[in-house]
């Protein structure tokens, strides 16, 4: 019989869970909106709405579940140390899932579950030395050395969003300055949209027409529709990034040595050219000797690979 986990990448906004088989393969797929704001209790319980509904839609036994949470993830029991997005502190996520389901379930950071995923079944497979870049409203990443995925001693490795790029540069949410996701993830990108745009609204007028007039609408997606349009604004701030981007990434280069950088992210897949200027910025700036058999690849799972990279955490961990 078909060996069959169920992946689920659960953020601040969305549920989407899925039945996926040994090889990757996506079966059956549920969504959900989390409406974080019922509740920890009420969002389990949509969870495990989605996981019977995907159980009776397979004919497939369930191995077990993996969950993919945006948060800081306990590495031995499973608990939920923060979840920023879902307003989580200390939660007891894979206990209370495993009473739930009477079925093994296993929890990770949604950014390592689709690095997770990349690797085996998307745009790394058969890479032994890699590095993920996800691009989104935040930056997040994954990191495989010698085949295997780092963790970190207290499971926080892939934090590259805070690596510092610009030392005088913005605040972070995480009370740094002049970290990478604050200059070129989604959030910090739209700031400094509204920013120069308040500063100088002849030169932001094409930013501030496409947000319909109205600053706080200014999102990267505006940026980069402007930067479609050739105003020169959003080109600056796309250079800016992109810079920044080229530094974090450089840095990770020299200090991982990989064979394989993929970038992906909801930027990346709205701005695909991103990931050959993040490469000519990168092979301008890291050593020589780390770049002889560097390769750089947009991910290819989308949506997808939290969900699969999840479930195949699941599989590995059910045994």
């Amino acid at each position: 019989m078909k060996k069959v986990a169920i992946g689920i990448d659960l953020g601040g906004t969305k549920i989407a869970l899925g039945a996926v088989d040994e090889n990757g393969v996506l079966l059956e797929v549920v969504r959900y909106t989390t409406n974080a704001g019922e509740g920890y209790t009420a969002v389990v319980a949509r969870m495990v709405e989605g996981i019977e509904q995907l159980a009776a839609a397979t004919p497939h036994q369930i191995a077990g579940i993996g969950i993919g949470v945006a948060g800081q993830v306990d590495p031995v029991s499973g608990a939920v140390i923060f979840g920023p997005n879902l307003g989580w502190h200390d939660v007891p996520l894979r206990k209370d899932m495993e009473k739930a389901c009477g079925l093994s379930v296993v929890v990770t950071n949604d950014v390592r579950a689709a690095m997770r995923g990349e690797w085996l079944f998307g745009a790394g497979r058969g890479a032994k030395d890699l590095l993920c870049v996800f691009i989104g409203t935040g930056i997040g990443g994954g990191i495989v050395c010698a085949g295997i995925p780092l963790e970190g001693c207290s499971n926080t490795a892939g934090e590259i969003g805070h690596i510092t790029v610009d030392l005088q540069g913005p605040l972070c949410t995480c009370g740094n300055r002049g970290c990478m996701e604050a200059v070129a993830g989604g959030w910090g990108l739209a700031r400094s949209a509204r920013q120069s745009v308040a500063a100088d609204p002849l030169l932001g007028r094409k930013i501030l027409e496409i947000a319909g007039e109205n600053l706080d609408r200014i999102t990267a997606k505006t940026v980069v529709h402007a930067f479609r349009q050739g105003d020169r604004l959003a080109a600056s701030l796309i250079d800016s990034a992109v810079q920044a981007l080229g530094a974090g990434v450089a840095g990770l280069v020299n200090a991982l040595n990989p064979c394989l950088v993929i970038l992906g992210g909801g930027i990346v897949e709205g701005m695909p050219e991103l990931v050959s200027r993040v490469e000519d910025q990168v092979r301008s700036r890291a050593l020589n000797a780390a770049l002889t058999q560097l390769s750089f690849r947009a991910a290819r799972l989308g949506n997808e690979a939290g969900i699969i990279g999840a479930a195949s955490l699941a599989m590995i961990r059910a045994g």
